[in-house]
């Protein structure tokens, strides 16, 4: 309306705003008497229905809170945003109360970067030391160890323009890839010293720096990109091993990308800049070792009469390689397998499960006597925070028998017990084997996160008997269970509560209803709003809502004889009790039906301590096959931790073989020669038996990082023998007799071959002794890579040089009989 120039809205405000508006709402007139809500009933303010509570260190309930990240955000900026934003909320709470964390994951992941961040310090310095004794100057030593920092650097420019974040496996490729990373510039500085020391009178300094470099540049290339290529396995793995190992393949291949950058730009202009030329030392480099570093010269010494012997009696290398296969050979079944080693989290996640009965009253009791003998018999523990059934929001949706502990433990410094983190699991689970009322599960809170994912479960383990009907699966998952506890190595072992949830059900006879014209609808409808509630509007308090919920009253509504009397009214008009046209009583049904691809399945989940999964799951489906027998229909499926193995590894046996064909077709492009390419492969299978021998004797199981390890060795393997070979192959051309330039071939490639190895081997000692977080996921990888460059090492120096007479390519060979007193001059000239 408009009034004296002004606009007016009209607004009529019919909102609720408090009780005294509910209970005044008029539900009709009688007789001209209104009847208002007050009159029927009472509007008092509640809760929904309590579903789950969260209990302290045993004392009491508290209040508990979940922080989850969006997907593709950063965990340590998260959790320090929240932090911030906790501090500034703690301020403004009434004295007494304050918001705490009880699970930080940021500590997990700061502590598992620091412990890569340790070892790639450590393995720097290991790598520098090597360097400092092999390379006989501080100046070549220098112009070597540049590469590391050139090579980090570029992995972190090409990690930020990728995306990749800096974490426990992408910091542990880089950790990896340290030895490696100085091979390139290796092989050009020793072979620039070597032409620095040699007598070239008519070259200057630039020209020599040119030649040395121009001579190895090819097989550096190649040795590098086939390290890169043999990688690639990695990026096709899908899942939980994908996330997990592709930004490792990543970082070493961006990495060692850095490295070859290096070693053919950087390395040649710094080795002219900061090395110098030697004084003449004579012709003979094998007579007079070029070498001023003793323990070169010591080992030059060593080395020289035994790959003579070698190369004068080849049967023995191929003794020695045979013996070395079938050590291999013998030692691999023995190896346990296991998906990956469980990474020690700090934390302790106990799963606790009741009689699917329970009311939430009694879970609250139970878990707070776990909690406090949990305290009283460990003192390892710090606090317990469990969450009972489900929260209001969040991910959760577990029932009121279903609880969750969050256990944090003291660092490990402070237990009174020196034990393993696997020991104290042990120590607890076997605690609580008699716990009056519930089973437990013990594991950690991101590897049980992991596990629901896969399985369902919270556990390592999980076998799923598949079936139509529910009585025999049950039945049938019983005789699993039993046989699954026997067997050695089964902790925390459970079935899925199917069933013992007690119900009150009400059964509507049909005939019934439709004399009084009544239909299920309508019966089914009038119980949920005397039960369970029906929402009639809201009530605004600010920004606030709250939803208004009709209800019967407790009394009315609490027990079987309350219900069976509940009023039901007929189209007609005539009141009717429910027990007079349905059926009420009180049965055990169901708890739930799981389904997978559309096939119902009860699971029986465990946990394996003190052996290996792979030994584990062989022995238990050999068990089952002898005791349980099952109906035509049912079938089992092992999943969990083994099936996440089995997949890696199907992946990986399939990729691997396209891997090293693409490996021996660069190996091919390089040399033009079957032979030599054929000669070089073959330190694929004695570097494996290095790697399988380490593990063994290390007592760890074949798992995703040892394989990553023996992946790893492919390139580190191939790379010392596609120098030596080529090395050998230019002596050969340069008129040399085979044999004579096996030898000589041998004993100058001795310092780089050994430099290679040792800067591979010692840059991956750090990670291999190392026990902070997440050394666990690193150790097999590294004890793969550090023994099978002992094998690798052995067979380069040794076998290559001796088998080297058969392998030697037709060209060079028919060069050697028919001109060589031609070559030989123009090799003089």
């Amino acid at each position: 309306i408009v009034k004296n120039s002004e606009q007016f809205l009209v607004r009529s405000v019919g909102l609720a705003r408090g009780i005294p508006d509910i209970e005044n709402v008029v539900l009709k007139v009688a007789d001209g008497v209104p009847i208002k809500v007050r009159d029927v009933g009472n509007v008092v303010i509640g809760g929904e229905v309590r579903q789950g509570l969260a209990t302290l260190n045993g004392k009491g309930e508290a209040v508990a809170g979940l922080v989850l990240k969006l997907i593709g955000t950063n965990t340590s900026k998260v959790i320090a945003d929240v932090k911030l934003r906790l501090a500034k909320i703690n301020e403004s709470l009434p004295p007494g109360i304050r918001i705490v964390p009880y699970y930080d994951q940021s500590k997990l992941v700061s502590r598992s970067v620091s412990t890569v961040n340790e070892a790639l310090v450590q393995g720097v310095v290991l790598v520098i030391v090597v360097l400092l004794a092999f390379m006989a100057g501080f100046r070549p030593s220098l112009v070597v160890a540049l590469a590391i920092p050139f090579s980090i650097a570029v992995a972190f420019i090409l990690m930020r323009i990728f995306g990749l974040s800096a974490n426990l496996m992408s910091l542990g490729g880089i950790a990896i890839a340290i030895g490696m990373m100085v091979d390139g510039a290796i092989v050009v500085v020793e072979n620039v010293d070597r032409y620095l020391r040699e007598d070239h009178p008519s070259l200057s300094k630039h020209q020599l720096v040119a030649r040395a470099c121009a001579e190895v540049i090819q097989p550096i290339g190649f040795a590098i990109a086939i390290i890169i290529v043999v990688f690639l396995p990695l990026f096709t793995l899908q899942g939980v091993e994908g996330k997990t190992f592709r930004p490792l393949a990543f970082t070493v291949s961006l990495a060692m990308l850095g490295s070859l950058v290096f070693a053919v730009l950087a390395a040649p202009v710094l080795a002219e800049m900061l090395m110098k030329r030697a004084a003449v030392r004579g012709s003979d480099p094998i007579a007079r070792p070029p070498f001023s570093d003793r323990v070169v010269n010591g080992l030059t010494w060593i080395y020289r009469p035994i790959v003579a012997l070698f190369v004068r009696m080849r049967f023995l290398a191929v003794l020695l390689a045979g013996a070395m296969l079938a050590l291999g050979l013998a030692i691999l079944p023995r190896l346990g397998s296991e998906f990956v080693p469980r990474l020690n989290e700090g934390d302790l996640l106990v799963r606790v499960t009741m009689a699917p009965s329970i009311a939430l009253e009694e879970s609250r009791e139970v878990v707070l006597r776990f909690e406090r003998r949990l305290l009283s018999q460990f003192p390892e523990v710090e606090r317990i925070v469990t969450r009972v059934g489900r929260g209001e929001v969040g991910a959760h949706a577990d029932p009121v028998n279903s609880a969750e502990a969050f256990v944090g433990l003291k660092p490990p410094d402070q237990w009174p017990i020196k034990r393993t983190p696997e020991q104290l699991f042990a120590a607890m689970s076997h605690a609580f084997e008699d716990f009056p009322g519930a089973q437990f599960n013990f594991t950690q809170p991101i590897a049980a996160a992991v596990d629901e994912l896969l399985t369902g479960t919270k556990a390592e383990l999980a076998i799923k008997l598949f079936g139509p009907d529910q009585d025999v699966l049950l039945a049938k998952a019983g005789e699993i269970e039993r046989v699954v506890r026997s067997l050695r190595g089964a902790a925390d072992v459970q079935k899925d509560q199917v069933t013992g949830t007690p119900q009150l059900r009400i059964v509507v006879d049909r005939d019934k209803i439709s004399r009084y014209g009544l239909n299920i609808d309508q019966v089914q409808s009038a119980v949920r709003a005397a039960i369970g509630g029906e929402k009639a509007g809201q009530v605004f308090e600010g920004i606030k809502r709250f939803d208004i919920l009709i209800r019967y009253t407790r009394e009315t509504r609490s027990t079987p004889e309350a219900i069976k009397s509940l009023v039901i009214r007929t189209p007609a008009g005539a009141l009717l009790p429910l027990e007079q046209i349905a059926k009420v009583e009180e049965i055990v049904g169901p708890r739930q039906i799981t389904r997978e691809n559309n096939q119902r399945f009860i699971t029986v989940q465990t946990n394996v301590r003190g052996r290996d999964i792979g030994s584990f799951v062989a022995e238990g489906q050999q068990q089952l096959q002898e005791k349980v027998q099952l109906p035509s229909g049912y079938f089992v499926e092992w999943g969990g931790q083994f099936e996440l193995q089995q997949e890696a590894n199907k992946r990986l046996a399939f990729v691997v073989p396209i891997t090293l064909g693409l490996v021996f077709l660069l190996l091919f492009m390089n040399f033009g020669s079957l032979r030599s390419s054929l000669l070089i492969m073959l330190n694929i299978p004695l570097a494996l038996v290095g790697g399988v021998v380490a593990l063994w004797l290390s007592g760890l199981n074949l798992s995703v990082p040892a394989s990553v390890g023996f992946i790893a060795l492919f390139g580190i393997a191939l790379e010392n023998g596609m120098v030596l070979v080529t090395y050998l192959n230019w002596l050969v051309a340069s008129g040399q007799s085979i044999d004579e330039a096996s030898i000589k071939g041998a004993c100058m490639r001795l310092r780089p071959v050994l430099m290679t190895a040792l800067t591979t081997a010692l840059g991956l000692i750090p990670l291999l002794y190392a026990t902070g977080t997440g050394s666990e996921v690193q150790a097999p990888l590294a004890t793969v890579v550090v023994g099978g460059l002992v094998s690798s090492t052995i067979l380069t120096l040794l076998v290559i040089p001796a088998v080297y007479k058969w392998f030697v390519p037709k060209p060079l060979a028919a060069v050697m009989v028919d001109d060589a007193p031609e070559l030989a001059a123009a090799a003089g000239e």
